[in-house]
Order: C-alpha cells, then structure tokens, then sequence
C-alpha cells in the first residue's frame, strides 16, 4: 500500500470509528462544574436576545462552529456537502478535515471543495502543523487554501495522537518557527487548533508571539484520539499504550481559560466534547468567542443537510435560552457573567 493510500484508508478508518463506537474521553469537560446564575426577572425578550457577531470580516448568525472533521473519501464527500448547506442555511462557519491526502493525491480534493455549496460562510482549510517540520510549506498551505477557496488556515497540533500511532509524526522541535513564518506570510489568517487535549498557556503565549490569528482550544472530555487510536492498533502493544492516555489532557472548561487570561486580544474557540447549546454558551462566559463541535454534527450529518440544520438550530436555541434565562441580551454581555463554580467533590 502506498502513503497516500494509507492516509485515505486512515481517514475511512476515523470516520467509521467515530460513528459505529464510544469514543469519549476518560475526563470530563469540566463544564459540569459550572452553573449560570438563574435570573427570574432577565428583564429582557428572548426573540431580541441577538447571537450574532463578526469575525474576521463576515457576519455570524450565531457563535457554533462546524468544527473540522473529515475528508479525503467518497463517505467524506457525502459528509462535507451536507455540513456545507447546512452552515450556508444557517451563516454559520465549517471547517474541513486534513488536507494532507489531497496536497499529496489530488483526485481526493472534491471530498474537501464545498464552497460551491456554501458561497458565504467563513470557512477554514485545515493542515497537521507537524508536517511543516516534514517539508510541508508556504506553498502547501496556499495551495490547501486556494484548494476550497477558505477564508482562513486551521494549523492543527495533535502530539499525542502521532504518539501513540503506529505510522505517526513526533519530531516537533522547532514546530513553533515554522507556525511563525506561515502566519507572516501566508494571505489568510492563519487559526492553531488542538485535537482534543487543549491548549497551555505556555502553548498559546508561543503562539501569540507566532503571529496566530485565533486558537481553538480543543479541550479534554470530547471524543479521544487516543481511543480512536486504540481501535485502529495494530497488535496489544500499541493498543495498551494508547489505553493508558485516556484521561490526559487540559479539560475544555480549563483550557479556555487559560488561553483567554493568556492572550486576552485573540479569538478563542472552545471545542472538546461540547454536546449542547448550554455548553456552548458556558464556554462564552468563560472567555470563548465561538463553540465548535463535531460529534452531533457527523451523526446529523451521515442522514442528510436537514439533520444538520435541525441540529444547528436547536443548539442556537439553547444558547438563546442559557442567555435569556441568565439575563444577557447579548454576547457582549454573556461575556460578562461570572459563572457560579463548584468543585466536585472528592471522599477521604
């Protein structure tokens, strides 16, 4: 079998095991910890709460994120025509998965061009950052903009994950340099992006002085890439390594709050396990500009565009209602609220 082929067969396998098994994380969100304050007199309409706002340079009708998935494959194809009418329905943004195989097997790149289907909306390409270090560069990621004609770049950085894959990548060294140049020089912001153990602060004061134009978090407590991964080994050896990570990472609800207090300027994207509108809105409370996810979007998504839709505007809903019910009218002032926190407790 040639690379290019395994990355295909890769993404299949990614795909498949995220619909057919439980893939959570072995730690929660941490969102569970935090409460909003009930108003009884919010003293404000719910039909005038507004979700929208701008970012960079267009308008979105409310602050959800199709977060990046998949591609690559017919199946992805399917997939990625759906979530792109149904983010055109709703103005709201997508990304796409890993473009490496279509840099690398050009006939794969239609699973990835969407834009046909959603003339308006902000969407992102998506890369490994680590393949920078592996002679990925300025060009490539131009070439995965100009692909599905973006409006921005999504740098992912999963260390993790290549660690406990067979065929991964782990020569990070230097990572930082290489994430510098392409955000000085590349035409679109560029957004770095976890894939689900957060982000440090140490991590994203790095990328603050990089020149990055947002982070996406991608906290703990969502779908665990060392779980996939354990489901794609290849003998007990491997498969007990990635069992043992399963509760490793920064929790979502943490992970936010970091980034927010170390680059208080940034556009923060929280995503990593957020299951519902009330997630969403709790993550904007705590310094995020917009909730990403992934998980009720793909299942939706697997139907047809409808499913997703319904699924955009229940979510919508119910960071409506988290608002209302809280008394802010607006994201300006949900970001605003102190949100109450308990500590769960632990027995002696």
């Amino acid at each position: 079998m040639d690379h290019q082929d395994s990355i295909t067969n890769r993404k299949a396998d990614h795909i498949q095991i995220n619909l057919e098994e439980e893939v959570g994380s072995g730690i929660t969100t941490g969102l569970e910890r935090y409460h909003f304050r009930h108003q009884a007199l919010p003293e404000i309409n719910l039909s005038e709460v507004e979700l929208s706002q701008q970012l960079f340079g267009k308008t979105l009708s409310a602050p959800i994120l199709i977060s990046s998935m998949t591609g690559g494959t017919k199946e992805a194809q399917r997939i990625n025509r759906h979530l792109a009418l149904a983010a055109q329905e709703t103005q709201i943004p997508l990304g796409v998965g890993s473009q490496r195989a279509a840099l690398e097997k050009p006939d794969t790149a239609a699973s990835f061009q969407v834009r046909k289907f959603a003339p308006d909306i902000l969407l992102f390409a998506n890369l490994g950052a680590i393949q920078l270090n592996n002679g990925l560069n300025l060009d490539d990621c131009r070439q995965a903009v100009e692909m599905i004609e973006a409006d921005a770049l999504i740098l992912h950085l999963n260390p993790l994950q290549e660690a406990v894959q067979p065929e991964g990548d782990t020569n990070f060294q230097g990572l930082i340099e290489a994430i510098g140049e392409v955000c000085s020089r590349l035409e679109v912001p560029v957004i770095a992006k976890e894939v689900g153990w957060g982000i440090s602060t140490q991590a994203a004061r790095l990328l603050l002085e990089a020149g990055i134009g947002a982070i996406d978090v991608a906290g703990a407590g969502g779908t665990s890439w060392t779980e996939v991964e354990m489901h794609r080994a290849q003998n007990e050896w491997q498969r007990q390594i990635a069992s043992h990570f399963l509760a490793w990472g920064i929790p979502t609800a943490e992970t936010v709050q970091l980034v927010r207090s170390a680059a208080p300027d940034l556009p923060v994207f929280a995503s990593g396990g957020l299951r519902t509108g009330i997630d969403i809105a709790k993550c904007l409370a705590l310094g995020a500009q917009l909730g990403g996810m992934a998980s009720p979007f793909l299942k939706a998504a697997d139907q047809n565009p409808e499913q997703v839709i319904q699924t955009i505007h229940m979510i919508q809903k119910e960071i409506q209602i988290s608002m209302f019910a809280a008394g802010a009218a607006s994201l300006s002032e949900l970001a605003q609220l102190e949100l109450i926190h308990r500590p769960t407790h632990t027995h002696d």
